[in-house]
């Protein structure tokens, strides 16, 4: 059973979700626009509630504008002309209509997208999304290995992802880190330091004092990877695409 309803708490709109399976209240900020939502059991008042988002308003805030503020690619039509990344570097897109094979190629500062006489958005978009995963592929084995070397932490395995929200996130049990695929577009000291931030959650799981100095110690330009991350614009997202790695606080 679920009971949903919004209220306006600060001037922020708020859908609360009570649900009788929870125990605590988890707020949640949805990209691309900062979207709020608390969900809690059907036990929690209203006044308990609206505490819990107050007392969240500086973290809710801090999300919000960086959400807001954050650049977006527009919409990917997979045409001509069209601009792509790669390791941090922009690219044009040349689309060639012919044959019966589906290909990407980098060459002369171009992407070269060869595909069939009417294909469809969804296969170029395919063909784009695996070259690139083999990119990334190619170059996180060689990378990992390194970071695990001079952290001295290691991984059971890592696994490549297309997340919406997050650019890496680890499975301490099963010591698994994924990594967003969308870092294969980015410099790739950003995707050195992404590795050496999941590392670190294997040995201090919060992201305390301790957590930033070890972080610190094996990659003293995180704070540099971390602006780029945030000043370049990321993929396109419509409202309502979102997945489990939106930001949580609870």
């Amino acid at each position: 059973m679920m009971y949903k309803q919004k209220v306006v708490v600060a001037g922020i709109p708020v859908e609360i979700v009570r649900k009788r399976n929870l125990k605590n209240m988890y707020l949640r900020v949805f990209p691309p626009d900062g979207r709020v939502s608390v969900s809690c059991s059907m036990d929690f008042m209203d006044d308990e509630i609206h505490l819990f988002i107050l007392n969240k308003l500086p973290e809710i805030n801090k999300v919000r504008n960086r959400m807001i503020s954050q650049p977006r690619q527009t919409k990917r039509e997979y045409v001509s002309g069209e601009s792509y990344y790669l390791w941090g570097k922009p690219y044009r897109l040349q689309v060639i209509c012919e044959g019966t094979r589906f290909k990407l190629e980098k060459s002369n500062g171009k992407f070269i997208l060869n595909v069939p006489e009417g294909a469809t958005l969804n296969q170029k978009e395919k063909t784009v999304t695996e070259w690139y995963r083999g990119e990334m592929k190619r170059v996180l084995e060689v990378m990992f290995a390194s970071c695990e070397k001079k952290s001295g932490i290691l991984a059971n395995e890592y696994r490549i992802k297309n997340m919406k929200t997050r650019w890496g996130t680890c499975n301490i049990p099963k010591r698994r880190i994924w990594l967003n695929l969308q870092l294969v577009k980015k410099p790739i000291e950003c995707l050195e330091y992404v590795i050496f931030h999941e590392l670190t959650h294997l040995i201090e799981k919060k992201h305390t004092s301790r957590f930033y100095a070890l972080v610190e110690s094996v990659c003293p330009t995180w704070k540099e990877a971390r602006k780029l991350l945030s000043a370049m614009p990321l993929d396109y997202l419509k409202k309502g695409d979102i997945d489990e790695e939106s930001n949580d606080m609870e």
